[in-house]
């Protein structure tokens, strides 16, 4: 009973609140640095008329067209629904890091952690997701005249408006999609666990550019493999692809079918890749930064923990 007890409470633990609360504050400054990589990535998967290829080129596109401001649209739902995405990310993963203390680290083990831990996540947040892709696309300038304009005032009033004018399930768009993409989160923390215990053998210290360069190698890799379903994703979320037939997960698997072969068929293959570029510059970028900020943020905070306890003793 008392080992249960234990146990339970080590769960609640300050040390996984403080993994929690770094990837959090990791992720926070990282998309912050490099959200403009991101705007362009959202506007080249949604908006399929734009002739722009290169990242470069939509960013002083769209720069000219809507304001440099416009790079920075919708950061305020982007870094909110980021800060409690990973905050869940990283405690539920450090939460079963601990439940799951028995045997060698093996990167199958990595691998399932960071799948229930996303598949958790999605649940929870995708609400938050669908509300800020409708906010950071507000105000764009479509080449696509298909796409209309959405008027929302703010968080709220969007989720006001979707649960009311599109029902409460809108909110859940995209769900099959981002649960299929929780292997990208799981596939990035599986490469870049087993990558950081090789480079820390033998006792050894990883520096910041080493942390930096795991963390990039790890999402490049989880990114280009699953990203034809962020594509899907991304369309889903915008709310402005009408599916026919009945709804529900069947209903839901046959629009993501749908999806990815009507782009084949007017893009061919290399159409499901559409903004690819901006996506890897971005997320790898991200994630690596990310890595660095949440290690460093992880290791002083216990160090100071560590002096703490020198000094009550």
């Amino acid at each position: 009973m008392s080992n249960n007890y234990g146990s339970a409470i080590g769960l609640l633990s300050y040390e996984t609140l403080v993994h929690a609360v770094a990837g959090a504050v990791g992720s926070m400054t990282a998309m912050t640095v490099f959200f403009p990589l991101d705007t362009a990535r959202i506007r080249l998967q949604v908006d399929e008329s734009r002739k722009a290829q290169t990242t470069p080129v939509i960013l002083v596109e769209i720069a000219k067209e809507e304001g440099v401001l416009s790079l920075y649209r919708g950061w305020f739902p982007v870094i909110s629904s980021l800060c409690c995405s990973n905050f869940v990310y990283f405690y539920t993963f450090n939460t079963l890091k601990k439940l799951m203390v028995s045997g060698k680290p093996r990167p199958s083990k990595d691998l399932l952690m960071g799948f229930i831990s996303g598949a958790g996540n999605v649940i929870l947040t995708t609400p938050m997701w669908v509300v800020n892709t409708r906010l950071k696309l507000q105000g764009a300038k479509f080449r696509n005249e298909d796409l209309h304009q959405t008027h929302y005032k703010g968080i709220f009033d969007a989720f006001s408006q979707i649960i009311a004018k599109e029902g409460l399930g809108t909110l859940w768009n995209g769900i099959l999609p981002s649960l299929a993409l929780v292997f990208n989160p799981a596939m990035q923390f599986m490469f870049y666990e087993t990558m950081k215990r090789r480079a820390g053998q033998g006792g050894r210290r990883i520096s910041s550019v080493e942390i930096f360069l795991i963390g990039a190698l790890a999402k490049a890799i989880a990114t280009t493999a699953t990203y034809p379903l962020q594509t899907v994703q991304a369309i889903l979320r915008f709310g402005q692809f009408k599916a026919e037939g009945k709804g529900g997960v069947f209903g839901s698997l046959r629009n993501v079918i749908f999806l990815l072969m009507d782009r084949i068929k007017r893009h061919g293959v290399l159409g499901l890749y559409k903004g690819l570029e901006a996506k890897l510059l971005q997320t790898v970028l991200t994630a690596a930064l990310m890595f660095v900020v949440y290690e460093k943020i992880t290791a002083v905070t216990f160090k100071v923990m560590g002096l703490n306890k020198k000094l009550k003793h």
